[in-house]
This record gives C-alpha cells, sequence and structure tokens, in this order.
C-alpha cells in the first residue's frame, strides 16, 4: 500500500514526540522519587543519630520500660516509626507495636548493614505494619568501650511519598500532554512544509516522464529545497536539449541503418530481434519482425548454430551462409556490456562467384600447362645429351625455368584443389610426432648438403589428432622445406607439445629471416621476401599459402615470428578435436 509522504513526516515526528514525552514522564517521575527519598533518607539518619543518644543512656541504664515510652512518645509527636533492637536481632522498644510479640530482626537488611557498615537502608513491605515503608538503621555503641549495645531503626510509611509523587506524577503528565499537542501542531505545520514541495517535484517528474520538458517547479522557501527545485528546473532543462540531440542522432542513425545494403540484426541474449533494416527484411521476406526471435525468420540451421555459438562463447564470429540461392558472409558481434548481438549479412554471391570463375581458371590453365610443360622438360632432357657443350648452359637455364614453371602450376593445382573442396576433410586419428619424424626422411640429404643441424623435441603423451593426414602432411612438408631452403648455415628446431585441448607443433630455423614490414603479407598468393632467392631455389610463392589454409581447414591457428639475421619460428596451434 503506498502511504504519502506527509504521513511518513508526520508519523516520525509523533513516534519521536511519544517516545521523549514518555522518556522524559519516566526519568523525570524515577529522579524526582528517588531524590525525594534520599532526602527523607537523610533526615531519618539525622533524627536516629540524635535519638541515639538518649537511647543509649536508657540502654546502658536497662530501663527497657523508659526506651519504649520514649519510642512511642517520639513516634506520636514526629510520626515516624522507631525500633530499638539489641545486638542479637531482640527488639526492646517499638513505638508502633508491643516488641514482645515482634520476631527476631537480626535478620532484616538494614539491620544487617548497620552493623557491618555502620549505616543500613531498606525500602520493603513491613511484615507488622502490612505496609511498604522506608528504613533507617544506625548502630548504637557503649559509650566507654565502643561496643555494639543496640541499633536503633527509624522508618517512614511510604503511602505519604507515594500519594505525593501520583500528585505530582499527573501533573507532569497533564503537562507533558499539553506540550505533545503544541508538539503535534508544530510537526503538521513542519510536515505539510517539507511534503508540499517534494509533491511538487514528484508531480514535475512525472510531466516530464510524459515527455513536458518544459516544466518548472518555482518554490517560496529559501533554503535546500528551493536550491533542489532550481538544480531540477535546470537538469529539466539539459534534458530537453539533450532529448532534442539524442532524437535528431536516433533519426540519422534510423537512416543510416535503413540505407545499409547489408542485412542488419540486433538480437538480445534470448534470441529475441530488437532492431533489423529493410535489407533484412527484404532478405527474409517478413514484413514485422520486431520481438519475433531470430529462428522464426532465418530458417537455416546453419545460421541458428552461429548464434548459438556466439550466445554461449560470447565472442565474434563469422560464416558463411546461403540463403535463398544467395551466398552471405555473416558476421556475428557480440555486445558484453548490454550481451547484446549485431549481426551483418554481406552478400558475397558475385565475389564467390568471381572466385570460381578464377580457381576454375586457373585449375584449368594449370591443366592446360601441365602437359606442354612436361613434354618441353622431355625434350630438354633429351637435347641435354645430344647438345654441345657451348649451349649446354643455355639449356640448363630452359630446365630450371621449366622446372620452376611445373612446380608453380603444381602448387596451384594444389591450392586450387584445396579451396575447391572447402572444408571437407577426410579426418582419421593421426599421430602428429610419427607424420613429422617421416617427413624428416624426406629431407635427410637435402640437411646434409647443407651441414645443417636437426633437434627435435617432444613432450610425452602427445595424443593422436583427428585430421587430414594427406593436407597436414603437405602442411608440415612446406614449413621444413621453407627452413631448409632459407637457412645457409647453423640448425633447424622442431618442437611438438600438448596444451589445453591442442598441439603445437613449432619449426625454427636460424636462417635469413623475414623483415617485419612483411609479416602481414608471408601468407598471400605468390608473395615472396627475397624474389631473386626464390627464383633461384625454385620457390613459387604458394607454399605458405597452402599451409594458412590448411591450418584454416582444422580450425586451426597459425604464428610467425621472425628477425632478420637471426631466424624465423613458424608456430601451428591444432585442435585435437577440430569442432
Amino acid at each position: 500500500m503506498k502511504i504519502p509522504i506527509f504521513y511518513k513526516i508526520f508519523g516520525g515526528y509523533i513516534l519521536i514526540i511519544v517516545v521523549l514525552s514518555s522518556l522524559i514522564i519516566f526519568f523525570s517521575f524515577t529522579t524526582i522519587r528517588e531524590n525525594y527519598i534520599d532526602s527523607l533518607t537523610e533526615n531519618l539518619k539525622n533524627f536516629g543519630k540524635t535519638l541515639s543518644f538518649k537511647v543509649i543512656d536508657l540502654l546502658e541504664r536497662k530501663d527497657y520500660q523508659g526506651l519504649n515510652s520514649l519510642s512511642k512518645k517520639l513516634g506520636i509527636e514526629t510520626k515516624i516509626r522507631i525500633t530499638i533492637i539489641d545486638p542479637d536481632g531482640i527488639v526492646l522498644a517499638d513505638s508502633e507495636h508491643d516488641p514482645k510479640l515482634m520476631e527476631n530482626h537480626k535478620s532484616r537488611p538494614e539491620i544487617l548493614s548497620a552493623i557491618e557498615n555502620g549505616f543500613g537502608k531498606s525500602i520493603r513491605y513491613s511484615s507488622t505494619l502490612k505496609k511498604e515503608m522506608l528504613y533507617v538503621a544506625l548502630p548504637l555503641f557503649k559509650k566507654d568501650t565502643q561496643d555494639l549495645s543496640g541499633v536503633v531503626r527509624v522508618s517512614l510509611f511510604l503511602s505519604d511519598v507515594n500519594s505525593l509523587l501520583k500528585n505530582l506524577q499527573n501533573r507532569i503528565f497533564k503537562i507533558s500532554v499539553f506540550l505533545v499537542l503544541v508538539s503535534v501542531l508544530v510537526a503538521i505545520f513542519l510536515s505539510r512544509n517539507l511534503s508540499r514541495p517534494i509533491n511538487l517535484l514528484k508531480e514535475a517528474t512525472q510531466k516530464i516522464t510524459a515527455g513536458d520538458f518544459d516544466t518548472r517547479i518555482f518554490l517560496k522557501n529559501n533554503d535546500e529545497l528551493k536550491e533542489l527545485a532550481e538544480s531540477f528546473n535546470n537538469m529539466s532543462e539539459k534534458m530537453r536539449i539533450m532529448f532534442d540531440e539524442i532524437s535528431s542522432k536516433k533519426e540519422e542513425l534510423t537512416r543510416i541503418i535503413s540505407s545499409i545494403q547489408e542485412g542488419l540484426l540486433l538480437l538480445n541474449k534470448k534470441g529475441e530481434i530488437l532492431l533489423s533494416n529493410e535489407s533484412l527484411r527484404k532478405l527474409s521476406e517478413v514484413e514485422n519482425i520486431e520481438n519475433k526471435y531470430y529462428w522464426e525468420i532465418i530458417k537455416n540451421p546453419e545460421f541458428n548454430d552461429l548464434i548459438k555459438n556466439a550466445i554461449q562463447n560470447k565472442k565474434n564470429m563469422k560464416k558463411e551462409i546461403e540463403l535463398n540461392n544467395r551466398i552471405f558472409l555473416c558476421s556475428v558481434t557480440f555486445l558484453e556490456t548490454r550481451e547484446e548481438i549485431i549481426v551483418l549479412f554481406h552478400d558475397i554471391t558475385e565475389l564467390k562467384n568471381i572466385e570460381e570463375m578464377k580457381r576454375d581458371f586457373v585449375t584449368n590453365v594449370s591443366h592446360e600447362l601441365r602437359t606442354p610443360l612436361t613434354a618441353i622438360k622431355g625434350f630438354i632432357e633429351t637435347i641435354e645429351e645430344e647438345v654441345d657443350i657451348k649451349i649446354r648452359h643455355y639449356i640448363d637455364i630452359i630446365r630450371v625455368h621449366t622446372d620452376r614453371l611445373i612446380n608453380i602450376v603444381q602448387d596451384l593445382l594444389i591450392l586450387s584443389d584445396i579451396e575447391r573442396k572447402g572444408s571437407i576433410l577426410e579426418l582419421e586419428n593421426l599421430d602428429i610426432v610419427d607424420l613429422v619424424s617421416n617427413v624428416l626422411k624426406m629431407f635427410t640429404n637435402k640437411i646434409k648438403a647443407k651441414n645443417l643441424e636437426m633437434e627435435i623435441n617432444v613432450d610425452k603423451n602427445i595424443p593422436a589428432i583427428k585430421a587430414d593426414s594427406f593436407k597436414i602432411e603437405q602442411m608440415i612438408i612446406n614449413l621444413i622445406d621453407n627452413a631448409i631452403k632459407y637457412t645457409d648455415k647453423g640448425m633447424i628446431k622442431i618442437s611438438i607439445k600438448k596444451k589445453d585441448e591442442s598441439v603445437i607443433l613449432e619449426i625454427e630455423d636460424t636462417g635469413i629471416g623475414i623483415p617485419k614490414e612483411y609479416l602481414n603479407r608471408i601468407f598471400e598468393r605468390f608473395f615472396v621476401v627475397d624474389k631473386s632467392r626464390s627464383r633461384k631455389l625454385g620457390g613459387t610463392g604458394l607454399g605458405l599459402s597452402i599451409v594458412k589454409h590448411i591450418v584454416n581447414l582444422h580450425n586451426g591457428e597459425i604464428y610467425v615470428e621472425s628477425t632478420p639475421g637471426i631466424g624465423t619460428k613458424f608456430t601451428v596451434v591444432l585442435p585435437i578435436n577440430p569442432a
């Protein structure tokens, strides 16, 4: 239930007033009562001391009749009860009762305290007189020996005291009620003064929430609430300006999004569509797609898996998917702060067609070139045996370039085959350690010819990986062949280790190295760092491009580190079980 602010403030004031008034009444009454009893106690003590001089004389003479007469006489005159007790607790005289009928008083607390401490006080119910009384007891000592001769006890009825205090309490209560009523009126006034500006602020806030940014508050109070109202007015003005700017930017953003040729989707973590553009609506052939789920709009299993992986792994992803007989590069960006996903559909159908035409052209040309090149090489080998020594030099040059052309054609066919088959892999359990050992046997003569050292480091328990053995072998051959080609002296180091769910292959050499500005281009087709050296060694510029494609097909990663004049290190990370 909603409680208005006025009642909260007023209720707080009332609670404070009631609690403080109750505490004041209680403590004032208690303090007055204690002070009054302390005053009575002091008076009784002084009276007892005065009385003790006469009592000691009578006690020494053992004039118990005189003690009793004295007690009754003074009791009537002073309205104070007087009791004389011997050291054994026997009552010798009492102003209110026959001492012979009274019980032993030695166990009374005021008597015990008087004997032990020289003074005793007690407030309790008198079993003899059936009334609550204040008792004060003083010890009596013999004049000569200072031995205890008895105890004098004086007491007063508290009924008169309580009656007096009750009257006083009533007067204090009446005064407190009057003060409470006055305080309530003040509380009403203060509560209304506090709640009114707050209610005005509430109403103004509701108007701003409804879009009325021209709302203003003006208060007469010259206090913090007036400052709050002025701050509110400044805030509403700034909000109006900001709202206009945001509205303008939103309209501009909407125009930009609508004009984007690529299809755009904005999804929340549940997969609901928050935003889309016209290109996406044309692609999905659905008009009203907001607040629907992405799988209701784009019914493609590959796309659905891509979005699920992006949401679960909370990372950016890309994938080519086919929709409506067209090919799209689907780019998924995960926004961590809002846990939302932006999806862009890039239509790459024409690019894929051009790529396909280019691959077909390269493949066809390569196939057409391979036959005449093979024939040329055969004829050159035949001519070499019969030509004159003078022209053998030229024949050797023709043979070297023919071999280079054949290698280029062969690498083009391999690269074209990898790209054409795409992600089709013949996966099997592959022992990469054995595969590296077998590949190294192919390069034994080349390593010996260049007098290079080999160092192989393999961790224990390297697991088998799921991979295409033929393609992984091609990758290793290209990497080792490059290391041997570009290393004139020193060593080649191969390391195989396991990390998490991947196997890491490192091939490091002490060759010529690669300049830093070329590191990001070495996986491009036909790119070579040292063209003259590459031609001399028969390099085609396609080996590392093939390596990169093979690594990507296995969902792996490849890194390169190099320093000119010191060497190069290739690191290949292959998942044990590629997804």
